[in-house]
């Protein structure tokens, strides 16, 4: 696993957090329960997303947007739409059904509705949304379980658009044929093509001119750093010295560390402890059964009591008060 990829350990989306919908205007969904991550695919048509706070994006067939929550946002056929929220049953797809709770359909004044299968309202299916005004949306939610997920929040942006054009495009064709049957198997298939417009959508991000990716991912270009990166990230609990990781990157050890320093932005060895708190953060949680010098042993420390210091300095509070659900008070920078 390398450094971009280890970030998206364990999201995936699922059958009670999808939902598609094919909309005759006038229109708006409102997504109100604050998901940490919202991807957003058109199929056909078009539609504004509508942000909290922030100006409103035009959103056309084959873009997709990735919004960072928790603030609610709005998807709507023109800004300005205005409805009232209708309760969930036959217009609010649930997780029974397929759809998600936080997807709520809103259609006062609507020709058509809100349907959790994707049919119109005349129980046609259009799915590209092509020629009759209406829009065909893709929908899928993401949980954020841990730590390590939260590192990857933090480098997007409110809004992240992913144009057509890019990797993705493919997904698209794939997205559009799966909707339009009703086989067996079909939630898994469009569950993990989510998945993989996930990540190109966030790749493009990243690799787009002008773009302000993590230092960390632009550093993994680099043949010695991004190296070194892939070292750290494959075997976090391996006894590392600045001198074993140059051994195995093929440098000396002040190439490694002022390469490392100038495109990451801190030594080698504070960026392991920092990541290694980062995953010893979220084994504390998911193996609560286990013991703190266990937790400690998996990311690389035989003394439990140096881990625990450790992950004090960095994470601001104990690994038992971590466990606990303690909110941690601003983690002090690691001196070098």
């Amino acid at each position: 696993m390398d450094a971009f990829g280890d970030l998206f350990r364990g999201m995936r989306a699922r059958g009670s957090l999808f939902g598609n919908s094919t909309l005759s205007p006038p229109w708006a969904l409102h997504f109100v329960d604050g998901a940490p991550l919202t991807l957003c695919t058109v199929l056909g048509g078009s539609g504004w997303i509508v942000p909290e706070h922030r100006p409103p994006e035009r959103l056309r067939a084959g873009e997709t947007v990735v919004v960072r929550g928790p603030a609610p946002f709005t998807f709507v056929d023109e800004v300005g739409t205005r409805a009232v929220p209708v309760p969930c049953g036959e217009h609010c797809a649930t997780p029974d059904q397929g759809g998600t709770r936080h997807r709520i359909g809103w259609n006062r004044n609507c020709g058509g509705s809100d349907d959790a299968d994707g049919g119109d309202a005349d129980g046609s299916d259009d799915v590209d949304g092509s020629g009759d005004g209406t829009t065909t949306l893709i929908v899928g939610a993401y949980p954020v379980r841990g730590e390590v997920n939260r590192r990857l929040l933090e480098a997007l942006p409110v809004v992240l658009r992913a144009a057509p054009g890019g990797g993705a495009d493919a997904i698209l064709g794939h997205l559009a044929t799966e909707v339009a049957t009703d086989t067996p198997g079909q939630q898994v298939v469009l569950d993990r093509l989510l998945d993989w417009m996930l990540v190109c959508a966030v790749r493009e991000y990243f690799d787009r001119p002008g773009g302000t990716p993590p230092p960390w991912y632009a550093a993994q270009r680099d043949p010695v750093v991004g190296e070194a990166l892939r070292l750290l990230h494959a075997e976090p609990s391996a006894p590392w010295t600045v001198s074993s990781i140059a051994g195995r990157t093929g440098v000396s050890r002040s190439t490694l560390a002022k390469r490392f320093v100038d495109l990451v932005g801190e030594p080698p060895l504070t960026y392991l402890t920092r990541w290694r708190m980062t995953l010893a953060a979220d084994l504390l949680v998911e193996r609560d059964t286990a013991t703190v010098a266990a937790v400690a042993h998996a990311v690389g420390y035989s003394d439990p009591f140096a881990f625990s210091a450790a992950f004090k300095r960095i994470r601001g509070v104990s690994p038992s008060g971590h466990r606990r659900g303690v909110t941690p008070v601003p983690a002090r920078p690691l001196r070098t």
